[in-house]
């Protein structure tokens, strides 16, 4: 290189050389900060403790009493969650305790779990109710973001299912150790029978009852009510997830790749441990919300469990609510007495549809239906009397896939071919 083009090199190095003095203390503290960062992060994202290790032993304080009926005396136990997070609201758990009137020694006791976005107790407080009048207590327990534990600004259950799988390992391990640490109430208190504990949830309640019932050996009879197992086909499937369902696929997640996520969580991962004990399961013919698939699945994992199926969906037992908790009730009382429980052949409940109709005679129509008459023990081919606004119909066909049948609709003016899509309350 001539000595020209050397001198004309000469200020870009120089001003080269002083731009990396000048970065050189940036360089330094980038240096210095990434660890911070790094160590932060850790922080933000601690360890979400295993489901199967007992929560810490605490001291409880008194529960206090709370109201008197013909039934029993109901008292109110609150405790910390043994997996605060950073709702404080999330963080204390409410147990209602209902314990029977005039009882006398020792009882057995149920500890009973609700399902998704409950509003109220009123279900569970039938159940006690039930539960009261067999003596046999009953403590219901709030599961979290529900009712009051339910954070400033949200609705009862908003934050309960979140799609981020971390998020479910979250709530579902700090449900599971609620339950755990409630359990470790009910075990110090001399009002109840320590070998007779059972367990019984609805719908997401169910699912935090299998779990539980799957890590800890104190529980000794269980009743599953809408429940199921394999949690990522239940989140892939149910037509009440669709929106979590959508922002898992956009995050890139697949059916597998979610059951891989939470394993953790999945009860039969821990059921198998514990097939031997009395187990009561109720399950929806037509559910779409935690679909017959997942329902067997559990009947499965299960030794000689007791089955009622009902012919509704996930909704329609609330047609036969009473007698549905008095089958429960019903359960645990000969069960806890050690005489097998023999559930009904069948417990009759009307199968509702809601459903859009379109067919040669009358056109397209929306209206709700109610089945007269099956075909077939699935209840695939069917009669159904639809309500429409223009007046009542008769339909009479077969399912095909995914809630749409196929058949005769007619009225007291024109018969033709018509499609049903229906979901069975």
């Amino acid at each position: 290189m001539n000595r020209r083009k050397r001198r004309s090199f000469e200020p870009l190095l120089s001003n080269v050389a002083v731009w990396c003095a000048r970065l050189r203390p940036v360089a330094v503290l980038a240096f210095a900060i990434l660890p911070c960062l790094s160590l932060a992060q850790t922080v933000q994202q601690p360890k979400i403790p295993s489901v199967t290790v007992r929560p810490e032993p605490i001291t409880f304080s008194p529960w206090h009493e709370v109201t008197q009926t013909e039934f029993g005396t109901e008292y109110l136990q609150e405790f910390p969650s043994p997996l605060p997070g950073p709702f404080p609201t999330n963080n204390t758990v409410p147990l209602r305790v209902f314990l029977p009137a005039n009882s006398t020694g020792p009882v057995p006791v149920v500890l009973v779990l609700h399902y998704w976005g409950a509003t109220d107790l009123k279900n569970e407080r039938a159940l006690a109710q039930e539960l009261n009048q067999a003596n046999i207590a009953a403590a219901v327990m709030t599961l979290p973001y529900h009712l009051s534990r339910t954070p400033p600004g949200r609705h009862s259950g908003d934050l309960a299912i979140q799609p981020d799988p971390r998020q479910m390992l979250l709530t579902m391990t700090q449900a599971v150790l609620d339950a755990r640490r409630a359990i470790d109430f009910l075990s110090s208190r001399p009002e109840f029978d320590h070998f007779k504990l059972g367990l019984a949830g609805t719908s997401l309640g169910a699912l935090v009852a299998e779990l539980t019932y799957g890590v800890d050996d104190r529980i000794t009879h269980v009743a599953f009510v809408l429940g199921g197992v394999d949690i990522a086909h239940v989140v892939w499937s149910s037509s009440l997830l669709v929106r979590q369902r959508d922002v898992l696929i956009r995050q890139g997640y697949t059916e597998q790749s979610l059951r891989d996520a939470i394993q953790a969580i999945e009860p039969l991962k821990y059921l198998p441990s514990r097939k031997t004990s009395p187990s009561l399961v109720i399950g929806g013919q037509y559910d779409t919300v935690i679909k017959q698939q997942s329902t067997q699945e559990l009947i499965a994992s299960l030794t000689d469990p007791k089955v009622l199926w009902l012919d509704t969906g996930h909704y329609g037992g609330i047609f036969v609510q009473r007698r549905l908790m008095r089958e429960i009730s019903h359960f645990f009382t000969q069960e806890f007495s050690g005489v097998a429980f023999t559930p009904p052949a069948k417990l009759y409940a009307p199968t509702i549809r809601l459903g859009l109709k379109v067919d040669s005679g009358n056109g397209f129509d929306i209206g709700v239906g109610l089945d007269l008459l099956k075909f077939d023990h699935k209840g695939d081919s069917f009669m159904t009397l639809f309500v429409t606004p223009r007046g009542p119909e008769i339909f009479l066909g077969r399912d095909v896939t995914q809630g749409f049948a196929v058949g005769i609709i007619g009225s007291t003016h024109k018969a033709g071919i018509g499609l049903l899509w229906s979901a069975v309350l």
